[in-house]
């Protein structure tokens, strides 16, 4: 692969080139000098493109139902980028399922783009560099950026941070109404989804879902005065046969005017921005800590073994001597 400067890449993202496209997400997972530099370029040109989360446990239908959500969108003359975040391989480090997997019949059609990512640890079921990532799709013009989260548990909240419209897979004889209610998985959904409609009892998912939204009284769409800002439907889809996704679609670019009208819009990009300056300092902080690992560290922590410091005080220590450097 060539080693494409980064005006070369950020020319070729903005022409919407595919080949360009990949190379900048490349080097934006990479978090070298050349990301930083390429990445505070794109971040000007991005901005337009309505990011959309998906989550739900393993075995909701989510891919199945990316794919059908991307076909109406080209029916509609929408581009589409897609961001799949997969668990990682415990070898390589590298995505477990990969895009030409999970997802077919998008190759020869240059109005999507898809990446997959592989989680590498990473909380809430985001990859480090996944917003990175919508970025340089949002900064090459896609009208729609779909990130769909891996899937591996309770901690994939961290989801409502990341998008401006959230949308919570179920599926039927999966506990998924039970499960939302312990992780909190009600109140960050803008749009509920009950995948495989077509089971015998996915009405009855429905309903409970319903209900418990009826019973919410709080969350990111309720306003100060209790009321409800969006009134969060429920809606039964069929991705393999198609039944539903249509109405989905429709619910979407509703939330989205909504979204437009009411200013919240503008309120989401914010948190969004607070979330990803503030992980990123996060990161920083930590490349920084664990420098420090064959150096203070390790004597700090020969000095709480013997009982000799406390943890917060050596902790306090550390950032001490972390600071110290940067300042000098």
């Amino acid at each position: 692969m060539s080693d494409d400067s980064v005006a070369d890449l950020i020319d070729g993202v903005l022409a919407g080139k595919p080949r360009a496209i990949a190379r900048a997400m490349s080097v934006a997972e990479g978090r070298s000098e050349k990301a930083s530099e390429l990445m505070a370029t794109l971040h000007r040109h991005a901005g337009s493109a309505h990011v959309i989360g998906l989550t739900g446990v393993p075995g909701s239908g989510k891919s199945t139902l990316v794919a059908a959500l991307t076909r109406i969108l080209r029916t509609q003359g929408k581009t589409v980028g897609i961001v799949a975040i997969d668990p990682s391989s415990p070898f390589s480090g590298g995505a477990i399922l990969g895009d030409r997997v999970r997802m077919t019949g998008f190759a020869d059609d240059d109005g999507v783009f898809i990446r997959s990512m592989a989680t590498r640890g990473a909380l809430g079921g985001l990859a480090r560099a996944s917003l990175d990532i919508v970025d340089v799709l949002d900064a090459a013009g896609f009208d729609v950026v779909l990130i769909e989260t891996v899937g591996v548990g309770q901690d994939e909240v961290d989801i409502v941070q990341a998008a401006h419209s959230v949308i919570v897979v179920s599926a039927p004889g999966l506990g998924d109404e039970i499960q939302a209610i312990k992780a909190g998985v009600l109140e960050i959904a803008d749009i509920h989804v009950v995948s495989k409609c077509d089971r015998v009892d996915a009405d009855k998912t429905v309903n409970e879902l319903t209900a418990m939204l009826g019973l919410g009284r709080s969350g990111k769409n309720m306003g100060d005065k209790g009321k409800p800002k969006w009134q969060i439907p429920v809606i039964s889809t069929s991705a393999e046969t198609g039944e539903g996704v249509e109405k989905l679609v429709e619910v979407i670019h509703n939330h989205y005017t909504h979204l437009e009208q009411t200013g919240e819009m503008q309120h989401r990009q914010r948190l969004i921005l607070e979330m990803r300056i503030i992980k990123t300092a996060e990161d920083m902080l930590r490349e920084k800590l664990l420098g420090e690992r064959d150096g203070r560290l390790q004597e700090l922590l020969e000095s709480a073994f013997k009982r000799d410091t406390d943890i917060r005080t050596a902790a306090c220590d550390l950032l001490d001597a972390v600071n110290g450097k940067t300042e000098s």
